[in-house]
């Protein structure tokens, strides 16, 4: 088995032949390049290459495009002749084959559902996610940890509406504890909740959630592609992004460390990577730099998909030691300058001037740089990229859902479950409460009734006459009064306390 990925190369019209290293693969990497200059291919090139290689592979498809990994290209179509001439130039025996390939949906519908639950989501990541202020953010924090002391687990999106919903009632007792939890803010909360919920987000939270072991098989030999239909979901942007930096931060956070080993044990696609840090605030892009540098010994190579390589933060961007650089126009100043900036990224070629070449390559070349032995980035070269050995474009919905009905997933994710969790639980305290007030009520009811029968009785017997009347009288004024203050003390009291004590332990866990 080669220790390397051909990327492609060019004869004597270009440089020498480009190969991604397997062991360097883990030091992430960045295919960048304006609309229709061939990212997709270069993605679907990297995608077979990894997976022929035995690693899994995440993705996601944003045009529908990439489900052609898993059919094999074929000798009959029109790309063919052009396919094996730049085949021929570049020096590679080019056979056409299929990949395993696992399709997934945040929305069931071309994909076997993913979904995560509130609590793996995180307080940040929602935050985010809702777009939520600083001081919005630290209610929720605040909403979180309640959640954590009281045993409330938090699955769904009802699970954390029916929590705020307790946290606005108990704001002045938490605000003593944590700081000041303003009514506004949860409203505000509550309504980003259903804006969420109406652009569909209800779909990836709950249960089961996804097993990351389910994303990282090999099968007879070749890594699993995994392909996320994310055409539907680019409607919604901030939920793309979230969803994908939640991803891998659970893969950060449940991998073990492996240091360097000779392959990766996942390759991390992260496709139109800008709308991860529009608008991100700066702990977001610090989280997303931390895992960066850190997941790497964890062996996961993370590969970001750009238009223009000034779209990653400078402090991720420098994490990135294999480039796969397309095309970029300059029309404007703006593009100009972003251009020159481009081509300052990568090591000096002086057989070319590097930002002339990156406006100059037409569609399927590109400048490339990828990590040598040492891990040091070679010069820049450029090159003509290999054609892909599965089908070019997408394949038709009867072949996805033959796929999918034939894979190990199948039925595994695809029906919903609703344990007991932090909604159902709040219920049930709730009418428990509701009764036991109920019936204290009752309580207070009976001792007013018997309060009322003895009063009518001692009139009644005020009408008789002689000592033992008078001393009926005097034990009974005595009576009487014992009677109603006791009854008094039970209603004023003792049946406040009754309801107060329910009320105010109404949340408390046992």
């Amino acid at each position: 088995m080669s220790n390397s990925i051909f990327i492609g190369g060019g004869g004597e019209a270009y440089g020498v032949p480009q190969e991604l290293l397997l062991d360097k693969a883990n030091r992430h990497g960045l295919i960048a390049g304006a609309t229709g200059t061939g990212k997709t291919v270069t993605l679907q090139i990297m995608a077979e290459g990894f997976s022929a290689a035995g690693v899994p592979v995440f993705l996601s498809d944003v045009k529908g495009d990439l489900s052609g990994l898993a059919v094999s290209g074929s000798p009959d179509l029109k790309l063919h002749e052009p396919f094996m001439s730049r085949a021929q130039t570049i020096g590679l025996d080019l056979q056409y084959d299929g990949f395993p390939v696992t399709f997934w949906d945040l929305f069931g519908e071309q994909g076997h559902p993913i979904r995560a639950t509130v609590a793996e989501m995180g307080p940040l990541l929602l935050a985010r996610l809702m777009d939520l202020t600083d001081v919005q953010e630290g209610v929720l924090n605040v909403a979180f940890r309640v959640a954590d002391e009281e045993g409330l687990p938090l699955l769904d999106l009802k699970d954390l509406q029916a929590l705020l919903v307790w946290v606005g009632q108990n704001a002045k007792d938490l605000s003593l504890r944590y700081g000041n939890v303003a009514s506004s803010s949860i409203g505000a909360i509550q309504r980003q909740l259903l804006v969420l919920e109406n652009q569909g987000g209800s779909a990836l939270f709950g249960e089961p959630a996804l097993d990351l072991a389910d994303m990282m098989r090999v099968r007879d030999g070749k890594g699993d592609i995994n392909i996320l239909a994310a055409d539907q979901l680019m409607g919604s942007p901030r939920l793309y992004a979230t969803f994908l930096l939640w991803l891998l931060s659970e893969l950060f956070e449940v991998l073990p460390e492996v240091g360097n080993p000779d392959k990766p044990k996942l390759v991390f696609f992260f496709d139109e990577a800008h709308l991860l840090f529009d608008g991100a605030p700066k702990a977001l892009v610090d989280k997303v730099e931390q895992v960066a540098r850190l997941i790497r010994s964890k062996g996961v190579g993370v590969y970001f998909v750009t238009q223009n390589p000034g779209d990653i933060p400078e402090d991720v961007l420098g994490q990135l030691g294999n480039r796969v650089q397309h095309a970029l126009r300059a029309f404007t100043a703006k593009d100009r300058k972003e251009l020159k900036t481009a081509a300052e990224t990568y090591r000096d070629n002086p057989a070319f001037d590097t930002a002339q070449a990156i406006q100059e390559v037409g569609t399927g070349e590109a400048v490339t740089s990828f990590l040598d032995r040492k891990g040091i980035p070679q010069v820049v070269e450029r090159t003509l990229i290999r054609p892909p050995s599965s089908q070019l474009g997408p394949i038709d919905q009867v072949v996805r859902n033959a796929i999918m009905q034939g894979s190990d997933m199948a039925g595994k994710y695809d029906k919903t479950l609703d344990r007991e969790s932090a909604f159902e639980m709040l219920k049930s305290r709730a009418e428990a409460a509701a009764k036991a007030a109920e019936e204290a009520e009752a309580e207070e009811e009976k001792l007013e009734e018997k309060e009322r029968e003895f009063k009518a009785g001692r009139r009644y017997d005020g009408g008789s006459t002689g000592r033992s009347t008078s001393r009926k009288s005097e034990g009974g004024g005595f009576g009487e009064a014992l009677v109603s203050v006791v009854a008094k003390e039970l209603k004023g009291t003792t049946g406040r306390r009754i309801v107060r004590g329910i009320l105010g332990g109404l949340f408390k866990g046992r």
